[in-house]
């Protein structure tokens, strides 16, 4: 999987087509990735403290990681990832400039 947490995706299908966020989680052995304000579904939440409120509650759903494709943080777009080695470690590369992830 080559999307990783703080990353900045692009969602390519479903009903958040074109939207971008911020990956909050990413969950490799389901392969699946949770996108800052993309995906939300309204949750019914029971309170189980005294105290506590319950009420409706708006939260970002896990979505495969196939839905999203990663975004540049040097030319801005939407690229497919290449990993290279460098200095001994393995390291992600944009297949559109070539700049480092």
């Amino acid at each position: 999987m080559n999307i990783k947490k703080n990353d900045k995706v692009v969602v390519l299908s479903g009903k958040d087509k074109g939207k971008e966020g911020k990956v909050l989680t990413a969950m490799p052995a389901e392969k699946k990735v949770v996108v800052e304000g993309v995906n939300v579904a309204t949750c019914h939440v029971k309170p189980r403290k005294q105290g506590e409120e319950g009420g409706i509650v708006r939260r970002e759903i896990p979505m495969y990681v196939s839905k999203v494709m990663l975004v540049c943080p040097k030319c801005g777009k939407p690229t497919r990832v290449a990993s290279k080695v460098e200095d001994g470690k393995k390291v992600r590369v944009c297949k559109k400039c070539g700049a480092t992830m």
